[in-house]
């Protein structure tokens, strides 16, 4: 095992962010992420905005998203940081950070979820009504790079973590049906 070496994110990937702009939405096309599209699980696409051909054309020549990039809330709800399972969006007032380089996105998704990073962005974040972090201060943070096969393993341990937790929820919901229909059968 060798030491971790200390690296600023922009030593090692390829962050951008979405449009500042504000396209012209309309009923259907394609759709426009923003922060309040990224849920805990991923992304949540029900109450999205959509924009033209155009828009979405112009964004993504400076910030096109694909598998396995990563993606997390710049202005007003800053954080939330999830893997893009499937592309087919353009991004606005969100970070993006491109699959591939040194650092593995699997590995560092959970970097991103970790009190470190909150706290680096909690310290970081400027603004007054409305919390935003630039991108220079994403690019700017500091941590900690294993070497490849050990990114990978740290991932993997926590990927194994994730399901197990997700397996002990579903096993609580249905003890906690089984328990409200006795009572209710209890009681009729």
């Amino acid at each position: 095992m060798f030491d971790w070496e200390q690296r600023k994110l922009k030593e090692v990937k390829d962050v951008r962010d979405g449009t500042h702009n504000s396209p012209k939405y309309q009923r259907e096309g394609y759709p426009l992420v923003t922060s309040k599209n990224l849920v805990t699980n991923g992304i949540d696409l029900s109450e999205v905005s959509f924009i033209s051909k155009y828009d979405y054309q112009e964004i993504n020549k400076r910030s096109k998203v694909e598998t396995g990039d990563i993606l997390f809330g710049m202005i007003g709800t800053i954080g939330n940081p999830v893997m893009v399972k499937k592309g087919g969006f353009a991004i606005k007032n969100v970070a993006l950070i491109k699959h591939g380089g040194e650092v593995s996105n699997g590995f560092l998704l959970y970097l991103l979820k970790s009190s470190t990073f909150l706290q680096y962005i909690r310290k970081e974040n400027a603004g007054g009504t409305q919390k935003f972090l630039g991108l220079s201060v994403i690019r700017s943070f500091k941590f900690k790079v294993p070497d490849k096969v050990e990114q990978g393993k740290i991932a993997s341990i926590f990927n194994i973590l994730n399901r197990l937790i997700t397996l002990q929820h579903q096993r609580l919901s249905k003890l906690n049906e089984i328990k409200k229909s006795l009572l209710q059968q209890m009681f009729i």
